[in-house]
């Protein structure tokens, strides 16, 4: 069964948030010193390219990446094309989940064309989206985007909003060779102890 990857590469080019730590991998250790194998070092943001947002990265007493529900991130997941709007508001999803029988939501809105250079502005749901998509029984929203939230905002009200409905947050997806549906969702976070988020591998199964 094809797996269809929806991750972004990560690399020198990887666009941090603006003042975050940006990817880097070195080898530190090559064969000629350790006498048989090359040894990488990574140093990165645990919000480098798709990653998921632990409910701690924006509250001091929420769940930390070990602490969340693994299954969360294996899940039925429903692909919708928001493309052109700078708002999504429930009723450019109510169709596409009235049916549907999935736990996770991914926006499509093709609007961060050069994932090397981060975005000044992208499009946001309106404060209403999180509360109805918890009555349709959506557990997991993903975006091909860096935030769910405005980049120039400090309240991050969407994020609070979809703690409250219990809904988990995946961002930086790559949607663009993804059409309309439902789908298999694979995105683990690493089991990283007191984070705040980490980078995943998200792919989906048709």
């Amino acid at each position: 069964m094809k797996m269809i990857d929806i991750s972004m590469p990560l690399s020198e080019r990887t666009a941090p948030w603006p003042g975050d730590t940006r990817f880097s991998y070195e080898v530190s250790w090559g064969m000629e010193e350790s006498g048989s194998v090359n040894v990488g070092r990574i140093e990165m943001s645990a919000h480098s390219g798709t990653h998921i947002d632990a409910p701690f990265h924006f509250k001091e007493d929420g769940k930390k990446v070990h602490e969340l529900d693994v299954d969360r991130y294996m899940t039925t997941a429903t692909v919708v094309d928001v493309t052109g709007k700078d708002t999504i508001f429930i009723e450019d999803l109510q169709s596409k989940l009235e049916n549907g029988t999935a736990n996770a939501v991914l926006l499509k809105t093709l609007s961060w064309h050069d994932r090397s250079v981060f975005p000044e502005k992208i499009p946001v749901m309106d404060h209403n989206v999180p509360a109805f998509l918890a009555d349709k029984g959506i557990r997991l929203i993903g975006l091909d985007l860096p935030s769910v939230d405005p980049i120039d905002n400090k309240e991050l009200e969407n994020h609070h909003k979809l703690l409250e409905q219990d809904i988990y947050i995946l961002e930086g997806l790559v949607l663009d060779h993804v059409e309309e549906g439902e789908y298999e969702l694979i995105a683990l976070p690493l089991n990283i102890v007191g984070a705040d988020g980490s980078p995943v591998r998200a792919v989906l199964r048709k």
